[in-house]
């Protein structure tokens, strides 16, 4: 009987265990049914509480981070995409796959190529994951585009737009063809895109950059001119090389009267010879000028050379520079072209007192012994070129003059780099050195 009563309370409490078993199922699984069933009629039973198993169900929606960065990087094999945190300027890269969603800046659902390298986005992902759960365009961002007319000052950190003066900062992106530039691999004749927030600018893109112009067969031609559509006009020199905009042009090159025009297409960060050795230039023929200046007293300079305009001045055929300037006056920096035996031309200064275009130093004093010079160290062996006009080859120096100016670096069978670099007026010598060309 004692064994048999043993036999009754093993059974007994196997029948709870099951039933206490069954209840933590039910509850785990979220069945909101009370009642266990054994032998057909529901019976009541304690529900334990819900037990935390640490594991978190994930929808595609989910997320636990959220971020104001700028898109710095993607990559298409491993289904990734890198940002810029605006706050700490920290990079880090999050995963995409089917879930994750793209917005343009009105919440409309976009494509991944709609997106570019250096956008400003507003973020959300799972950081435990490193999971993107979405990406839209900022609505806090701002952006210029195809801005051909704009300043950029080295020194202050600032770029002028218009009337509006905006921060760069150490965050601040710069892009050309999908890669990273420089702030000094920027030329003024570039077109630029710009984004940002408030008066801060986060991303500089090169949408129309720059190539170069070198001149072949040009002996005829030293020390008559060139231009180049609308962009520019410079005095020819020796081994000169013109940073110029992408794009199509007709180019006139005259000297004393001859030359002609020819075409060329010049391409991103791409060298292009034009040959000058099929245009002709006659024997110097001039012929004279009468310039009436107003004021009287202003000094009048071709070529760099001041003139006497009291009475007639001779010059040969073909384009020529002019500069006038008077003290209280607006200077004038125009081109004039003589093709005839005798013209007359009239400068008028503004009296507004606006800034004055130094002149040239006509003192033979002026020498390497009394001025300061910028010397360029870094890389070695490569032809240097200031403003497109050959300096020497490096490590080599010029004269210090302050102001913005283009140094441009070449070398056989490497990629012809130019920067954009502000030189100061104080009274010592620079020094620069610059990355090898790749």
């Amino acid at each position: 009987m004692k064994e048999k009563n043993k036999r009754n309370i093993r059974n007994l409490w196997n029948t709870a265990a099951a039933l206490w078993s069954i209840a933590i199922v039910l509850s785990l699984t979220g069945c909101e049914n009370p009642y266990v069933y054994n032998t057909g009629n529901p019976v009541p039973t304690h529900v334990p509480d819900r037990v935390d198993t640490g594991f978190i169900v994930t929808r595609p929606d989910s997320y636990d981070s959220a971020d104001t960065a700028i898109l710095v990087g993607r990559d298409e094999a491993e289904n990734t995409v890198t940002f810029l945190n605006l706050d700490l300027g920290r990079k880090y890269t999050l995963t995409m796959d089917g879930t994750t969603r793209l917005y343009d800046k009105y919440g409309e659902g976009i494509s991944i190529s709609q997106l570019k390298r250096g956008d400003i986005v507003d973020v959300t992902f799972l950081k435990s994951k490193k999971h993107l759960t979405s990406m839209q365009l900022s609505s806090q961002a701002w952006s210029y585009t195809n801005v051909e007319r704009y300043e950029i000052n080295e020194a202050r950190n600032e770029i002028s737009i218009g009337s509006e003066v905006y921060k760069l900062t150490s965050k601040t992106q710069y892009i050309s063809e999908d890669r990273s530039i420089e702030l000094m691999d920027l030329n003024a004749s570039d077109v630029l895109s710009f984004q940002g927030i408030d008066n801060q600018i986060f991303t500089v893109r090169v949408e129309k950059g720059h190539g170069y112009l070198r001149l072949a067969n040009d002996e005829n031609f030293i020390g008559g001119w060139i231009e180049i559509g609308q962009s520019q006009i410079r005095q020819i020199t020796e081994d000169m090389l013109l940073a110029v905009p992408e794009g199509s042009y007709q180019v006139n090159v005259t000297n004393r009267g001859g030359g002609g025009i020819k075409s060329v297409v010049i391409r991103r960060n791409e060298e292009t010879e034009l040959d000058v050795g099929d245009l002709t230039v006659p024997e110097p023929q001039s012929g004279v000028v009468l310039f009436s200046v107003t004021p009287s007293a202003a000094e009048l300079y071709i070529d760099g050379t001041k003139v006497d305009t009291s009475g007639p001045v001779t010059l040969e055929y073909g384009l020529h520079q002019l500069i006038a300037r008077a003290e209280g006056y607006q200077s004038v920096t125009q081109y004039i072209r003589v093709m005839q035996k005798s013209t007359g031309v009239n400068v008028v200064l503004d009296a507004n007192g606006g800034a004055e275009v130094p002149m040239p130093s006509a003192d033979p004093a002026d020498t390497v012994e009394n001025y300061y010079r910028v010397y360029v160290d870094a890389p070695e062996n490569v032809e240097v070129y200031l403003d497109g006009n050959y300096v020497g080859v490096s490590p080599c120096s010029f004269r210090k003059a302050e102001g913005t100016h283009v140094i441009t670096l070449r070398k056989t069978d490497y990629e012809t780099r130019s920067y954009t670099v502000q030189i100061d007026d104080t009274e010592r010598d620079l020094s620069y050195s610059f990355a090898d060309l790749g």
